[in-house]
């Protein structure tokens, strides 16, 4: 189909050189959604695609994209692209490996002069991660309509500042229009972030599909009262019923096993003083499985189980987000799983429990993933590698999966 062969040394350059941008002595990175080191980064982006002959827009929610022309820009975009934003204490390769390898899918065809049929957009995705704004990629999902812009402007931060006022103050407000307008196609590269890939010896996962999540918020409330003269008899501890309600999130993730999980991820006790019985307890629950029927069980699951371990407490539970199981298009699924035959690549299909952009995506374009092992299947961690092999068989498979795609297409 193609000769056009990626730069694996330049990809490692730049998976390296962007990693310093918010980097942490432990070898991760922090860059939380539309801080200052996300400004930074977003300017390296934005200087890389130019210097690559792409042109940038912004758009209101502050998602990048990145055009270079083709022979008829009247034809949708084919789009590759993930993120740049990090967890508190993520790893080098998490969403930054699909941007910066779309990065260099485009700069190999401009190296050579490589005119596609259609034009190619390269899209930096806005709060993908949802560690600073919940929840977790609301910026694709107001580019699909999911979200409205103003809920997504509205969002706040733990600390009250408004996702609005964060964009501004890092100078990413962008004039165009969120969403609205037609997709030839959308190609997300990403570490698979779990352990099946390498336990199996395979370098390429073709994926099928995302499966569904949802997110709780539950707010527990007893009586904050002195620690050394309140009898255990009489106390209302808010604290104590939490831990009955986490032990509940993972009772009813262990019931569903082997494909559901349940987690509990952000814990705040209040007033949190050493010797005050806790009045106030936060927490945050994630609980997924791939089949939408399933997820909507262990909810109602999970809500008794509640209401069991919550006896003689105040408690509210609000589920803040519902992705339902995401089925990716089987024409793009095939091209990948082609690419990667053709390569003569190990692979595997694969079903993601992790969320990504490209689920939202997927409700207006064709849409399909690229999974590549990472060790131990680390990631959400300092710890997360992925090798310079690893990276580089992923952009080769994106590359060659878009060619095909773009060959589908009439100049």
């Amino acid at each position: 189909m193609t000769n056009v062969t990626i730069d694996g040394e330049r990809l490692w350059g730049t998976l390296m050189e962007t990693a310093e941008i918010g980097g942490t002595p432990k070898g991760g990175i922090r860059r939380l959604t539309l801080s200052d080191e996300d400004r930074r980064v977003r300017d390296w982006f934005r200087r890389a695609c130019e210097a690559s002959g792409c042109t940038v827009t912004v758009d209101g929610v502050g998602n990048m994209f990145a055009r270079r022309p083709g022979r008829n820009d009247a034809l949708p975009p084919i789009c590759m692209g993930s993120h740049l934003d990090t967890q508190p204490t993520g790893g080098k390769f998490d969403g930054c490996l699909g941007v910066l390898a779309g990065l260099e899918v485009l700069r190999s065809l401009e190296a050579i002069g490589y005119e596609t049929n259609a034009p190619i957009e390269l899209v930096n995705w806005t709060n993908e991660e949802g560690a600073r704004f919940t929840p977790a990629m609301m910026a694709s999902a107001a580019f699909a309509g999911v979200f409205t812009t103003e809920y997504v402007l509205s969002r706040e931060d733990r600390e009250g500042t408004t996702f609005a006022a964060a964009m501004d103050a890092i100078g990413y407000r962008g004039e165009a229009k969120v969403g609205g307008r037609p997709l030839s196609a959308m190609f997300e590269l990403h570490i698979e972030q779990g352990p099946i890939l390498e336990r199996e010896g395979k370098l390429i996962g073709v994926v099928t599909g995302v499966q569904a999540i949802r997110w709780f918020e539950l707010t527990v409330t007893g009586s904050a009262a002195h620690a050394g003269s309140t009898p255990m008899a009489v106390r209302r501890d808010a604290l104590v019923a939490a831990a009955r309600a986490i032990l509940a999130v993972d009772e009813v993730a262990r019931a569903n096993a082997p494909l559901a999980v349940g987690t509990v991820g952000i814990l705040e006790c209040r007033p949190g003083s050493t010797n005050v019985i806790p009045g106030e307890v936060f927490l945050t629950i994630d609980l997924r499985h791939p089949d939408d029927a399933t997820l909507e069980r262990m909810e109602g699951e999970l809500r008794e189980r509640l209401a069991e371990a919550l006896d003689g407490v105040d408690y509210g539970c609000e589920r803040i987000w519902l992705s339902p199981a995401v089925h990716f298009d089987p024409t793009l699924v095939g091209m990948v799983r082609d690419a990667a035959e053709s390569l003569g690549m190990p692979h595997r299909d694969i079903v993601s429990g992790p969320g990504h952009d490209a689920a939202y995506i997927a409700r207006v374009a064709p849409t399909t993933m690229i999974f590549v092992p990472c060790r131990d299947g680390i990631s959400h961690n300092e710890a997360e590698e992925t090798s310079f092999e690893q990276c580089a068989a992923g952009a080769q498979v994106l590359l060659n999966a878009v060619l095909a795609f773009d060959a589908t297409l009439e100049a």
